[in-house]
Formats: C-alpha cells, sequence, structure tokens
C-alpha cells in the first residue's frame, strides 16, 4: 500500500488556485488537505467553508480539512455540507470530545483528532476506537514553513503501538515540516498519511516530488 500524500493548500499560490488543483489533479496525490484557522485557536486567519466549496468543484479527490479552531461543533455541517470528506478537530479545543467526534460522524464525514507537539498521545486513548484519523502536528500549528520537532517520532511510535494494541485502523497522519528527507523514517514508524506544503509547492516538480512522497 503507498503512503497517501495530502498536500496541504496552505502552501498553494492563491492567486491561481485553478491552475495548481489542475496540476494536483494530475499528481498521485490522493488528499487535499485544509488548514482551518480562526486566529484565536492559533495565531493566524486562513479558509473557511467557501473555500473548501470551491475546492469541491475543482477536484474530485478527498478533501481533508483540519479545524484549527474553536468551538469547532459550531462549523461542522458547514464544512460537511461544502464537500469535507475528512474533518479532524482538536483534542485541545474540544471539552466534550466524544460528542463532537459523534457529530461528525452523524454527517457521514471521517471523523479525525489532532494534538499539538505539547499534548501527551496517551490522553487520546479511550477516543482512538471512535476515530477514522489521528493527526499529529509535528510543528506548532499557525503557520506554514516551520521546522520539524523530532520529538515527533516516538510519539507516532507510541500512537502506533496503541493502535495495535486495541487492534484498531485509524490511519495516522503528520503535518509539519515533512518532506523527502523524514518521510521514510515517518512511514516506519507507522505513519499513513503525509502532509507537505512548502516542500510540495517550492520543489522544481511538485508532480514529481509527490510521486517520490508516496513511494517511501
Amino acid at each position: 500500500m503507498n503512503t497517501i500524500v495530502a498536500p496541504s493548500l496552505l502552501a498553494a499560490d492563491f492567486s491561481d488556485l485553478k491552475s495548481e488543483m489542475k496540476w494536483l489533479n494530475s499528481s498521485s496525490a490522493e488528499w487535499i488537505h485544509v488548514d482551518v484557522m480562526d486566529g484565536h485557536f492559533v495565531p493566524n486567519i486562513t479558509f473557511g467553508p467557501l473555500m473548501v466549496k470551491t475546492l469541491r468543484n475543482l477536484t474530485d479527490k478527498f478533501i481533508d480539512v483540519h479545524l484549527m479552531i474553536e468551538n469547532p461543533n459550531k462549523y461542522i455541517e458547514a464544512f460537511r455540507k461544502s464537500g469535507a470528506d475528512n474533518i479532524t478537530v482538536h483534542y485541545e479545543a474540544c471539552v466534550h470530545l466524544h460528542r463532537v467526534i459523534q457529530m461528525i460522524k452523524d454527517t457521514g464525514a471521517n471523523a479525525g483528532i489532532s494534538i499539538n507537539p505539547h499534548t501527551n498521545v496517551e490522553l487520546l486513548r479511550d477516543i482512538l476506537p471512535y476515530v477514522d484519523l489521528v493527526l499529529i502536528m509535528s510543528v506548532n500549528p499557525g503557520f506554514g514553513g516551520q521546522k520539524f520537532i523530532e520529538t515527533t517520532y516516538s510519539k507516532i511510535e507510541r500512537l502506533h503501538k496503541m493502535r495495535e494494541e486495541q487492534n484498531l485502523d485509524f490511519l495516522i497522519e503528520v503535518d509539519g515540516g515533512v518532506s523527502i528527507k523524514n518521510a521514510a523514517k515517518l512511514v516506519e514508524n507507522g505513519v499513513n498519511v503525509l502532509v507537505s506544503g512548502n516542500a510540495i509547492f517550492t520543489s522544481e516538480n511538485p508532480v514529481e516530488y509527490i510521486e517520490k512522497l508516496s513511494l517511501v
């Protein structure tokens, strides 16, 4: 099974989104990753449901929406109606986490949970049977182009072990500073989905770069 590559649109050229999506559609990337930021949970503001709706009209690929926002329960239905296939919320933003995950499931979307670099992965143990995906942030969320945090490897190893111990099949996704340089080690440690932004969009041949990532 090839690794799933999810190019992060945070690094795309939004002055020519149609052209960006045209080559992404021709690539081996199976997913498109959309970072939604509200300026409160993280110090930046990016996209809303209208952007996801625009993307849905430009691609048939799996749209992976990462909600880095406060009160994500208020926006789940809107993002699903706009075309999100997976909706990931943050552990740190959800007081009633199981309820929020169930809300996502009730819309028909896949449900994901994400944790920041400082959050202990063991805190997810009780929610793991209910999610389709766990997103490990390997940088502090809010901005693209940050350096990969090396302790992420051991966190992924622990999560992979928990997945095996509980005999579960959720996907492990990693986002932040992902490139050809560390992709193989991430996959060896149990990662299924590689989110990559700057490394892909600034490469000389982005389509070829995605192909290399998918084959690690």
